[in-house]
């Protein structure tokens, strides 16, 4: 047998549910310690001072990417069984943009907003507060914007498939994008910095 194990039958619902609780637990201490938490530093990304969460979000793609493609290459993952959010671009990419600009607004995204929470920052509270308040809107008007909603499919698509690409270049690519994205981050931020403290002379 080769993983993903729930698809295989190795654990069923009820473990399921407890490895993604221990998991999303890991996960959220570690955005805690990396200072996620903080609506100042999440914001802070779109001034250019400070892009810890591109740099963390990037290295967490690039190596979520390298590792199941060498995985899949040695026969531990069979990629075909890997759940695929199926795209519908147009409502996506609106959704995108909504989301950024409560980004922006708010200084939190909602798994950041959890988190900050569970530390008991109460701006934290009423974000998420507002985030259930949405869902409870969209699922009121959900109706009225179901043709949207469902606009413009695409299906389970992969970039592999979408450019013709074979995965193993396009992963090589994605990992030199990658690291263009770290050095261009920390030439950015040094100039932020030095145009601030330029400023405050």
């Amino acid at each position: 047998m080769i993983a993903p194990f729930f698809k295989y039958g190795l654990f069923g619902d009820d473990v399921s549910l407890v490895v993604a609780f221990i998991t999303g637990i890991g996960f959220g201490f570690f955005l805690e310690r990396g200072g996620f938490n903080s609506a100042k530093k999440l914001a802070a990304q779109f001034y250019f001072t400070d892009l810890t969460v591109f740099k963390v979000m990037f290295t967490a793609i690039i190596t979520a990417m390298v590792g199941l493609y060498y995985l899949s290459v040695i026969g531990f993952v069979d990629l075909s069984l890997v759940y695929l959010t199926p795209t519908f671009l147009l409502p996506q990419v609106v959704g995108g943009l909504l989301l950024g600009f409560g980004f922006v607004i708010g200084g939190y995204c909602p798994g950041t907003s959890c988190v900050a929470v569970a530390t008991g920052r109460i701006d934290a509270m009423v974000y998420l507060g507002g985030i259930m308040f949405g869902i409870l809107v969209f699922g009121e008007v959900f109706p009225l914007v179901s043709n949207f909603y469902l606009s413009t499919p695409m299906g389970q698509i992969t970039l592999p498939q979408l450019t013709g690409l074979p995965y193993g270049l396009l992963v090589f690519l994605v990992v030199l994008m990658a690291l263009g994205g770290f050095v261009g981050a920390e030439w950015v931020e040094k100039k932020m910095a030095s145009k601030k403290a330029g400023a405050s002379l």
